[in-house]
């Protein structure tokens, strides 16, 4: 990684934490947790209020997103949900609500600060099929072919290397898997030059895609029917956007072997030691197939 993308990197986390402190620490006994200013293109005024209602006040007041991923991935009783930078923890406590009790919802976030606090979260919410682990959306820590579903709120414009992100988010989708994810999107005329000028990385703008891009970085991870249909304005240009994706059913992972036999999640149970006996399997995933038994 470049010294910039590393400061890039930092400045991001860094706003971020502060983000998580200003709720945490914010508040008062009497007035609650102190809200992150945003605009009105961002935040928790993009949730419905019964949604916003039956979660935590700092979970909603933490909520620094560009859509409300949750509701356009369509989520099922029993699937398991991926969302990629899950911050104060609001997508992935829809998202359990949404699965129910025989799914699981897991959250990805580098950031110390929004990990504890939406832990806390998490806790004052009862909710008990939820799993927040500490990494980057680029080199995300679960095995490959294990979640159904992959959901995302305005975080892969932050990436400093959004293709790693595509690879990874197609990586550990299970085949037929799919992607609802809230982000913002640039008209293809712009330059990133131009993005820029509209706004700075950490706020979502400058490090956006184009549409053409965004559709080009999905279809070169291997996705296919990406579907990317903008909601409102940010900026001139600029569109928050709901973009779809599905991985295709007959997808192999990195080896070319199909999905068949692999472990199915970090504390589920594993059909076969078929991933624990693979040499060239990650780090992640051969944890995953010794939590689960999976030993040859």
């Amino acid at each position: 990684m470049s010294d910039q993308s590393t400061d890039l990197r930092e400045t991001v986390r860094q706003r971020y934490a502060a983000a998580a402190v200003t709720v945490t620490e914010g508040g008062t006994a009497w007035c609650g947790p102190q809200l992150v200013e945003v605009d009105e293109n961002f935040g928790s005024t993009l949730y419905a209020a019964d949604e916003r209602d039956a979660l935590p006040a700092e979970a909603v007041a933490a909520s620094l997103g560009c859509g409300n991923p949750t509701a356009v991935a369509e989520l099922r009783e029993g699937e398991r949900v991926l969302d990629l930078g899950s911050g104060g923890g609001i997508d992935v406590l829809l998202s359990a609500r949404r699965v129910g009790p025989t799914g699981k919802a897991y959250g990805v976030d580098m950031t110390d600060e929004m990990l504890a606090l939406a832990l806390a979260n998490a806790e004052k919410a009862d909710a008990t099929n939820v799993e927040f682990l500490k990494g980057t959306i680029e080199s995300i820590p679960l095995p490959a072919n294990t979640v159904d579903v992959v959901i995302s709120n305005c975080v892969i414009n932050l990436s400093v290397d959004k293709p790693a992100v595509f690879a990874e988010t197609f990586r550990v989708l299970k085949p037929g898997g799919r992607i609802g994810v809230s982000d913002v999107v640039a008209d293809d005329t712009l330059t990133p030059e131009q993005r820029a000028e509209r706004g700075d990385y950490v706020g979502c703008i400058a490090g956006a895609l184009s549409f053409t891009e965004y559709r080009q970085g999905l279809e070169a991870a291997g996705f296919t029917d990406v579907e990317i249909t903008p909601t409102h304005p940010v900026a001139d240009g600029m569109h928050s956007a709901i973009v779809r994706a599905v991985k295709p059913a007959g997808a192999t992972d990195a080896n070319g072997s199909s999905a068949a036999g692999v472990c199915c999640g970090v504390t589920a149970c594993c059909t076969s030691g078929e991933q624990a006996a693979d040499p060239s399997a990650t780090v992640a995933e051969a944890k995953a197939a010794s939590d689960c038994g999976c030993q040859s």
